[in-house]
Parts: structure tokens; C-alpha cells; sequence
């Protein structure tokens, strides 16, 4: 009896140490990437801050690449930001913008490329995925609130587009963000399972989608390597405006940027499949922190952020905090990059109200 539990003692022993063993491989390690260090915005630089990349690691293994935009001649622990999109851009287009523009404002700020995209790490390329980018947002919040710079007390979050629902959705799971902004909000599993303003909101139509990118997986798997969907197209007469105006940005040299998926060869064809069935926004009811969403009167997304705020603040008691502002004539893309539209005083007054 003696004999048996020595060995079940030593059982156990060596089951521990081979699982301390095992947690030692879990280890948060960056990968070596290659980024550019020169500009290439298609921003002009800003002499009120200083710029520089960054690297850190999601939850699963993949390093992102940032730009950091911090404000000269500043001194303590600063309130800082992390901010991305649109959907399908990269950090040299538009989140640079909104980046650079919140340091002037004496924030610290990052504008990072999420997983899979621009300088980022993660393969293939060009696919999205509403768990992996809503932890691509947190974890700029873990490498914000570890930065010897930053008040990690006073971290907020802005996202536009298709990142403007990942930071509703991280808002909703990371209690350390303490304010967000969306700009030209999209709901992207909401326009992947239903089409624009829900006209496919039908199992029909959602089975002949996913039928065709089930094919498209078959054909991939068979070649050995994955199609891309095409970036954005150019448009016709009877295209509808907001496809003019995505053009207009996108495809010249206004918006146009080299790494951008939508200015070039876009997402694989199956690289958004996951949204269609895996729904972001489901708790946002629960959202305690302030959250400020800003649409454009004449945006065709204006419906995305008016039904994600009544979302947020009906039947909820943390409905007193959030606030919708809709820029009067303001398209989808004017929140891109047009500063005579884009509310930055608004957003800096947000901030400083709720980042205390």
C-alpha cells in the first residue's frame, strides 16, 4: 500500500512539473516582421508630435505593427488611445489620420493594422474574423496599459467603419476601456449575413452565400492557395453613390495606399465567411462606459449606428453615457478624411470628459 502511493505521489509530481514544463511554451512572443520606418501616409506629418512604430502581440500569437503618435514636449503618465480602420485599410490611410489629430490633441496614441493586414503579421492574408479583430483591439489596450507613458486609467478606443462594431464589441467585453468612439459605424456581421439595410435577411439567401464560399473553400483547398475577392471596383453610372465615393477614395490618390487590401486586390473570397454566422454587438446593453458614435446624414451606414445606440440604450440602466451625433450633409467617407466634417473638438471633449 505504501509502495502504491509512493506512486501515485510521484505520479503526480512529475504531472506537474511536465505542465509547468507545457505552460512555459505559452510564452508571449513576438514575431520578426519587416516595417517600413519612413513615411508613407497619405496624411501630411504633423510637427506637433513625434512618430514612431510599435509592435504587440494578440492573444493568438500574432504581433501587430502600430503607429505610435505621441505629443512633444508633454511630461507624466498621459491618457492614451488605440484606434483602427475602416475596414479593409490600413494605419497609413485613415486611423493615422485620427491618430495623429488625438495626439495634437495631447493624447498617446497608437493607429495599428490588425491581424492579417498592412505590416501585421498573420496568414494567410487578407482575412478578417470578428473574434480575432475584436482581441486585436484589446490587445492594443494590453500594450497600452503596460506602457511606462500611458495612465492606464485613462484608455479609450476609436474605430471606423468595420472597426467602429469591433470597438463596440470590445467595449462590451474589456472593462479596462474606459471611453469609445465609432465613426461611420458598420456592423460587418450584420452586412455579411443580411446584405446592405437587411435586403438578403433570409435563410435562402444566406444558404446560396454560403453555398457558393463553401465551393470557393473546396476550390482553394484543391489549388493550394486562396483567391482574392478584388478591392474596390470601379464603379458605373448605376452603381450606387456610396460605391462612387469609396472609389473616390480608395483607387486615387486622395486615399490610395499600397498595403490597403481595399485599394488593391481586397480580402480573399472566403476571408469574411465567419461573420455570417458568429454576431458581434450582442452586449452592448452591458457596454457601463462612455461610448460617443458619430454617422453622417447622408451616409448609406447611418442605419448601423442608430440601431446599435437605440440597441444600447433602451431597456438598459447605462444608457446616460452614450451619445449619438450625426454630422449634417456628411457621406460615409467625408468622415475619412475630410477635417472640415470630422468632429475632432467633439471627440477631444468626449475624451477628456470620460478619461478622468
Amino acid at each position: 500500500m505504501i509502495f502504491l502511493i509512493a506512486c501515485v505521489f510521484m505520479s503526480s509530481v512529475i504531472t506537474q512539473a511536465q505542465d509547468k514544463k507545457n505552460m512555459n511554451c505559452s510564452k508571449i512572443t513576438k514575431q520578426e516582421l519587416t516595417f517600413t520606418e519612413e513615411w508613407d501616409k497619405v496624411f501630411p506629418k504633423s510637427e506637433k508630435v513625434d512618430n514612431h512604430k510599435i509592435t504587440f502581440v494578440n492573444r493568438y500569437g500574432i504581433t501587430l505593427v502600430a503607429d505610435m503618435y505621441k505629443p512633444k514636449n508633454v511630461s507624466g503618465k498621459l491618457p492614451a488611445l488605440a484606434v483602427s480602420g475602416p475596414f479593409g485599410a490600413v494605419k497609413e490611410q485613415v486611423s493615422g489620420r485620427y491618430a495623429q489629430a488625438m495626439a495634437e490633441r495631447g493624447f498617446l496614441t497608437i493607429a495599428f493594422d490588425p491581424s492579417f493586414t498592412g505590416e501585421s503579421g498573420g496568414n494567410p492574408r487578407r482575412i478578417a474574423s470578428p473574434d480575432i479583430n475584436t482581441e486585436d483591439f484589446m490587445a492594443a489596450v494590453d500594450y497600452l496599459c503596460t506602457n511606462p507613458d500611458v495612465d492606464n486609467e485613462r484608455i479609450g478606443i476609436i474605430g471606423i467603419c468595420g472597426w467602429g462594431g469591433m470597438a463596440l464589441n470590445t467595449a462590451a467585453l474589456d472593462t479596462r476601456v474606459k471611453a469609445t468612439v465609432t465613426v461611420t459605424m458598420y456592423d460587418m456581421s450584420r452586412v455579411f449575413a443580411n446584405e446592405y439595410f437587411d435586403a438578403g435577411d433570409s435563410e435562402e439567401k444566406r444558404y446560396a452565400t454560403k453555398s457558393i464560399l463553401c465551393c470557393q473553400r473546396t476550390k482553394d483547398y484543391t489549388q493550394g492557395y486562396y483567391e482574392q475577392g478584388g478591392g474596390v471596383a470601379t464603379p458605373t453610372e448605376e452603381s450606387p453613390q456610396f460605391a462612387k465615393d469609396y472609389y473616390d477614395f480608395y483607387k486615387t490618390p486622395r486615399g490610395y495606399h499600397q498595403r490597403s487590401g481595399a485599394s488593391t486586390d481586397g480580402w480573399t473570397v472566403t476571408g469574411c465567411m465567419s461573420f455570417i454566422n458568429q454576431p458581434i454587438l450582442q452586449y452592448t446593453k452591458e457596454i457601463r462606459s462612455a461610448v460617443l458614435m458619430i454617422h453622417g446624414e447622408k451616409a448609406h451606414s447611418r442605419y448601423f449606428s442608430e440601431d446599435a445606440y437605440r440597441d444600447m440604450t433602451s431597456y438598459t440602466k447605462y444608457r446616460d453615457n452614450k451619445q449619438l451625433l450625426i454630422v449634417p450633409d456628411a457621406c460615409h467617407v467625408d468622415l475619412y478624411d475630410n477635417l472640415s466634417m470630422i468632429p475632432f473638438d467633439k471627440i477631444d471633449e468626449f475624451f477628456n470628459t470620460y478619461l478622468k
